[in-house]
């Protein structure tokens, strides 16, 4: 390591803090795991024997030697942790949903540049091998000019789940501030502003308190047309992205393949991480000149959740503009708080 390393902390070590932060800042060369927040059990030790284990976010934040904070604690706190960390002079990587409204997120800007620090958005799924493949695809021009695009991401839960932050009516709860965010980062990174949208939301589930269905339609120019659906209540999961274009469609189902990994204990410099298996592989149909219909499986690339933290390095290091950008940010929770 050099002395450029940026020191991290993580301010809950639950699923997220164990799955999608903490293997990359392990093995990244420009982090250093420093210390982490456990307020019940203390697990961290057991994989990384040298981390610190606080039981506060005051005490955390009060440690001089960490320079970055990741946020990755219950929706409805996300403002207030992200604020005091930067009024301790922190950087900050905040999870989804960034925070529960855009007033709360441009406060957050208007601090981080007060404290002379970024305050970034942790968008992984940017770096997913399905949406790199759709970006591809797109790339190539092969769909001709984009008339549809849908995304979608499937799950079924017809139980009720014990987190109280996502099941009952908090700040940020329920399915569209859960999932929605990905999907409309997905969209909003690919194509700007839309001319305008709708959201619908439904409650399915027996005793729902939170919405477990939702549907956002953005209309861009020219006519194209993107549609979102995210539910709970899909047994047999559909397509993540279908593209229509005036050449041809595209199909792609989810892979989610660096989660699984990561739940397997696959670590991220395994040569093995982030790549799906063949049959995952979406497939291009177009037509040939003389009419007849051809289909073409896409490989997708060898993904990396690094290239977050390449890019919060870059950012903080460097002063390169971070992908995720304020205005991508704060048009996707005015579409979610609509």
């Amino acid at each position: 390591m050099t002395n450029d390393v940026i020191k991290t902390g993580i301010l809950s070590f639950g699923m997220s803090g164990q799955i999608f932060h903490a293997p990359f800042l392990d093995e990244h060369q420009n982090f250093e795991l420093k210390a982490v927040v456990e307020r019940s059990k203390k697990k961290a030790h057991l994989i990384y024997s040298d981390i610190k284990s606080y039981n506060t976010i005051d005490e955390i934040l009060a440690d001089s030697e960490i320079e970055l904070v990741i946020v990755n604690t219950p929706n409805p706190t996300h403002f207030e942790f992200a604020l005091k960390a930067l009024k301790a002079k922190k950087h900050v990587l905040l999870e989804k949903p960034f925070t529960v409204n855009s007033s709360e997120a441009k406060q957050l800007f208007i601090a981080a540049k007060k404290y002379n620090c970024h305050v970034l958005a942790y968008q992984n799924r940017r770096y997913d091998s399905d949406f790199l493949s759709v970006k591809s695809v797109l790339a190539s021009g092969k769909l001709g000019k984009l008339v549809e695009f849908h995304l979608r991401y499937d799950r079924y839960k017809y139980v009720i789940g014990e987190k109280i932050t996502k099941e009952t009516p908090v700040p940020g709860s329920g399915l569209a501030y859960d999932l929605g965010p990905h999907l409309l980062d997905a969209a909003i990174s690919l194509f700007g502003t839309p001319l305008e949208w709708r959201k619908n939301v439904g409650k399915f589930r027996p005793n729902t308190q939170v919405d477990d269905y939702a549907h956002f339609h953005l209309l861009y120019p020219e006519g194209m047309q993107v549609f979102i659906t995210t539910s709970l209540l899909v047994a047999e999961p559909q397509p993540a992205f279908i593209l229509h274009g005036t050449k041809g469609s595209y199909v792609k189902d989810r892979t989610d393949v660096q989660e699984q990994q990561l739940q397997e204990g696959i670590k991220p410099s395994n040569p093995i991480f982030g790549i799906e298996a063949t049959h995952k592989h979406g497939v291009l149909t177009t037509f040939t000149d003389e009419g007849l219909k051809q289909h073409e499986n896409i490989i997708s690339e060898k993904s990396t959740y690094k290239q977050v933290f390449d890019n919060v390095y870059n950012t903080i290091r460097e002063g390169k503009p971070y992908p995720v950008t304020e205005e991508q940010i704060i048009l996707q929770l005015e579409i979610l708080e609509s």
